[in-house]
């Protein structure tokens, strides 16, 4: 592969932001899990696809804790970028952030990981570029994405062994 194929994490950046309004809350009157859960794929999603530059499709999403809550009227804002690449998938990590508009508090509420596969125009995975990886940041994140994909790639295999 050569070095024109490269492409840094923060090439691949997407952060969005949106008003959380009374349709996003759950019955208890904050903002429904599912909503930020759906942010947060579209978000590594695009990353994805902005890094590949191709579809993509949602292979895993790991655990993702919900440290705080999320109140309607929030501006919450969801940042991904690639941690790791593989030959057709690619991770990505990305970070929730509630705001209270009016007094300028920022709480970060989530941190998720997600796999995604490029797919070519036949729907087929696709190869994708490496990652140029130059910071400590960058490297220590990468790392830690090549070890967990190999923990989810034991998983499958876990879970696909015969009872």
């Amino acid at each position: 592969m050569s070095d024109a194929t490269l492409k840094t994490p923060t090439a691949s950046h997407v952060r969005l932001s949106v008003l959380m309004n009374p349709e996003h809350a759950n019955p208890s009157g904050n903002v429904h899990g599912g909503v930020i859960m759906k942010l947060v794929d579209e978000a590594g999603a695009l990353a994805a696809m902005r890094h590949a530059r191709t579809r993509v499709v949602t292979v895993a999403m790991d655990s993702m804790t919900f440290m705080e809550p999320i109140y309607v009227g929030n501006i919450v804002t969801v940042d991904a970028e690639l941690t790791w690449t593989g030959t057709t998938s690619m991770e990505t990590r990305v970070e929730v952030i509630a705001e209270n508009p009016v007094t300028g508090i920022r709480t970060p509420t989530n941190i998720a990981y997600l796999v995604y596969v490029a797919l070519d125009e036949a729907g087929k995975p696709k190869a994708v570029p490496a990652l140029s990886i130059s910071t400590p940041l960058e490297r220590a994140r990468n790392e830690a994405g090549s070890e967990r994909q190999a923990y989810r790639k034991a998983q499958r295999r876990r879970e696909a062994a015969p009872l």
